[in-house]
């Protein structure tokens, strides 16, 4: 197995979902993988969660160690020996630190953009009302919101929840046209499902076209998933 390139915490998740025509994801398909679908049906999600201790190589990531993440993604799988590894593609990450996204771009080559970001979490007596997330200036602030409307539960064997949330590859196109993998490694998720969502803001500042239309027409599905210590490991060439 490779060398772990970093570990931190993924906490509060927050996950809007939205059903797509598969002939949309193709041309960012990356090779040697292939698109996967949850009972005939493809998705594209938005996602915004905190990074919170975050090591790079085991060394603290000073200065960088507590930060939020926004990405659009979508998912693959891959038949590698003998398993089939589910897998996620990224169409756009965005962080406020311009370390963190250089780093990950010089590393994976992933789709970074440096952007503004915040996020209000709202608990109440320890229980979670809603976690909130904007990015971008004053001239083009975006926010997404997940409001709890149903009890913290386990994820469901074969649920949809489970397709979009455990997920332990990614995949990457290099500038070359290879593809790199790599593993991420966290446990199973508990979720708060269906929650109450808001979307707003000039999203085509952020997303090329149709994702911005798609994000504007609003999610076929939501829900918040608690996190988990998670480990990010070194790409292998795949293609």
């Amino acid at each position: 197995m490779t060398k772990k390139f970093l570990t931190a915490d993924w906490r509060y998740l927050g996950m809007l979902n939205y059903e797509v025509d598969p002939a949309i994801l193709r041309p960012y398909l990356p090779v040697g993988v292939e698109l996967d679908d949850y009972r005939g049906r493809y998705f594209i999600s938005l996602v915004g969660f905190l990074f919170l201790d975050t090591h790079v190589l085991t060394l603290p990531a000073f200065f960088h160690q507590n930060f939020e993440e926004v990405n659009l993604r979508f998912y693959v799988r891959r038949s590698a020996g003998g398993e089939v590894r589910s897998g996620v593609v990224f169409l756009r990450e965005m962080v406020a630190r311009p370390l963190v996204a250089e780093l990950a771009k010089l590393t994976y080559n992933e789709p970074y953009r440096t952007v503004p970001l915040q996020h209000t979490i709202l608990d109440t007596s320890g229980e979670l009302q809603c976690v909130e997330y904007q990015f971008g200036g004053p001239s083009d602030l975006c926010r997404m919101s997940l409001h709890v409307e149903s009890p913290l539960e386990t994820l469901s064997a074969g649920s949809e929840e489970e397709f979009l949330s455990h997920r332990q590859w990614g995949y990457t196109r290099q500038r070359d046209g290879g593809t790199i993998e790599y593993r991420v490694e966290h446990s199973r998720w508990n979720i708060w499902p269906s929650a109450r969502w808001e979307l707003d803001g000039p999203l085509r500042e952020f997303y090329d076209e149709p994702f911005a239309s798609i994000l504007n027409k609003g999610p076929s599905s939501a829900f918040i998933a608690d996190g988990s210590a998670v480990a990010v490991h070194l790409p292998e060439r795949i293609a």
